[in-house]
């Protein structure tokens, strides 16, 4: 009976006073202040910081006026402790307030646009695709 109360004791205390790790992500924009979209949902504006629960790819999409958009995916991987049975002594044994930080670094390039000519040629090449496609009807 002494090894029970001793044995839920202790699963009492491992499960009760064991910090709890939050993790979070940092977007960083060079130059700051883009609109920053993880998985189709707005998280700020540059540099900014996101709690998260899952690690994985995410879609990230980034804008600013008079920059090129950035529209890419970006995988967070887990570290080697965050698998099981790992993660369970990493949860207990961690000190409350436990921060895993994760910094994403992304640089905008301005936007130019297309010059007159380009834009021409790249009409010239759709409308030869779209003939060839459909057969020349021009008799």
């Amino acid at each position: 009976m002494r090894n029970c109360i001793i044995l839920a004791g202790f699963a009492f205390v491992c499960v009760f006073a064991g910090g709890c790790i939050e993790r979070e992500l940092t977007v960083n924009t060079r130059p700051e202040g883009a609109k920053v979209v993880l998985n189709d949902e707005e998280i700020g504006i540059s540099p900014v910081t996101v709690s998260f629960n899952w690690y994985g790819t995410y879609k990230v999409d980034i804008t600013k006026k008079g920059y090129e958009s950035i529209n890419t995916s970006k995988k967070l991987k887990r570290p080697r402790e965050d698998y099981f049975p790992f993660d369970l002594f990493a949860d207990i044994f961690s000190k409350p307030g436990t921060v895993r930080s994760y910094t994403w670094d992304f640089e905008l390039s301005a936007y130019q646009p297309p010059q007159r000519q380009e834009i021409i040629n790249r009409a010239d090449q759709m409308k030869t695709m779209a003939q060839d496609s459909i057969g020349d009807t021009s008799d």
